[in-house]
């Protein structure tokens, strides 16, 4: 079972961009829970406490309980707004999670052991992760706050895809439903001189060309 992580907020009456101002030159974040059977509220959290929370990877990917005026609801956080260079949230969205009804929610990867492997321990091979986080499908109980992808076997020209990842159990990616064009890579590992290789004959077909255009400018 993921571990719980909580937050507090409290709720606001006032709305509309005044008052929100307001609250953040008082440093609090202006925010909105919605979902589930009850109506959208207002409602606003420390920002100290919040800022800090937010540099955690959980945050972005776990179940929350906020605790809300003394009141503990189950929520993901589904939106985040930030100034354009201060370090301040300007405001957060969440939605209210159903524990009987499944969820998609993004999860980070975590990669582990690629130091280990046969790719990783080969001079001039670079190992690429395509994809820092995938979408999975289930009850929020089952929703992991990570995903780990052990690369200790990777061989170098490997490629490890969406298909292989090992999932904790209840938890699907939906997008392995649209169809084996959607089995994407996740890892590969390949020499770095590849890349070179694949560039030279560009270069090579522009000389010719070069060369033709000063003939016919005799």
């Amino acid at each position: 079972m993921a571990t719980e992580h909580k937050i507090s907020a409290t709720g606001r009456e006032a709305a509309g961009k005044g008052a929100s101002r307001r609250l953040r030159r008082a440093a609090s974040i202006p925010a909105i829970v919605y979902g589930g059977n009850a109506a959208p509220q207002s409602i606003q959290l420390e920002h100290e406490k919040t800022w800090l929370a937010s540099q955690n990877e959980w945050f972005y990917s776990s179940i929350l309980d906020l605790d809300l005026d003394g009141k503990v609801q189950k929520v993901l956080l589904r939106d985040i707004q930030r100034h354009p260079y201060k370090q301040i949230i300007m405001h957060l969205d969440f939605q209210r999670v159903d524990e009987n009804q499944a969820l998609r929610a993004k999860v980070p990867l975590h990669f582990l052991n690629q130091e280990k492997s046969p790719a990783g321990k080969t001079a001039g091979v670079v190992v690429t992760h395509e994809l820092n986080e995938v979408e999975v499908s289930c009850l929020p109980k089952d929703l992991p706050e990570f995903i780990e992808i052990d690369l200790v076997d990777l061989q170098i020209g490997g490629i490890v895809h969406l298909s292989e990842l090992k999932l904790p159990k209840g938890v699907e990616l939906p997008e392995l439903k649209l169809g084996k064009e959607h089995d994407v890579a996740v890892v590969i590992a390949k020499h770095g001189r590849e890349e070179t290789e694949e560039a030279a004959p560009e270069a090579a077909a522009e000389v010719p060309a070069a060369k033709v255009a000063k003939k016919e400018e005799k």
